[in-house]
């Protein structure tokens, strides 16, 4: 009998454990998103530089290419192109460019990686990406040093820390891509260097932030003039 009641029990305590797991809504919805490939040449992408930046430099400019481990899934008859810069500084020291969009990019939901191709020139420069919260503070992510050469995968985690929704009506609903910045270390060769991008990707939550009735954040209640 008490062998009986015992395995009663253990089936109860089972259904207990599984039932909020079967009855709680799915609020996950985990989704990989391209910001740009850069192969329509058209992403409003610009670049900027510190005030030792030679006469004529930075330049920005798509050229016809493709990292080897993405060119599977390119089609045969579709051309890719990634985005490259070149820049020159008149002398060395605390030398950095940013290649940016011209509107920044807002992400959707809450973002955990960044994920791009980067081909390095075997500089001892270091890449960053910035990005900015729902306070629009900017912050920097290390991607790590370009004393590669070729192409590289890079993927980084955004820190929890990062707050990418503003709790505020008129606030940033989401994390925004601010751009790449490079900079150079203090006693490396700071002419004829080179870089390229592509395929720069993200993967998020995209319902995160959407809760029952969130459509009516955006309802509009007129001039608040009583008409």
């Amino acid at each position: 009998m008490k062998k009986g009641v015992a395995v009663f029990g253990g089936l109860i305590l089972a259904l207990a454990t599984c039932l909020p797991a079967v009855a709680q809504p799915n609020i996950k919805a985990v989704e990989t998103i391209v910001v740009d490939n850069f192969d329509a040449q058209d992403g409003g992408w610009k670049v900027q530089a510190s005030r030792y930046a030679s006469e004529g430099y930075p330049v920005l400019k798509y050229f016809e290419g493709i990292p080897h481990s993405l060119s599977v899934y390119q089609p045969s008859d579709v051309p890719a192109y990634v985005l490259g810069v070149k820049t020159a500084f008149d002398r060395k020291g605390d030398n950095w460019f940013e290649v940016y969009q011209e509107n920044e990019y807002e992400f959707r939901g809450t973002v955990t990686q960044l994920d791009f191709w980067v081909w390095g020139a075997n500089y001892n420069y270091n890449l960053e990406l910035l990005v900015r919260d729902a306070e629009g503070c900017v912050h920097s992510l290390n991607a790590g040093s370009l004393k590669f050469q070729g192409w590289r995968n890079i993927i980084l985690n955004v820190p929890t820390w990062i707050n990418q929704h503003s709790r505020l009506r008129n606030g940033r609903r989401n994390l925004s891509f601010v751009g790449f910045r490079v900079r150079s270390a203090s006693n490396e060769a700071v002419d004829n260097f080179v870089i390229y991008f592509d395929n720069l990707k993200y993967t998020s939550n995209t319902l995160s932030n959407i809760y029952d009735g969130y459509a009516l954040k955006d309802a509009d209640f007129g001039s608040g003039d009583g008409e």
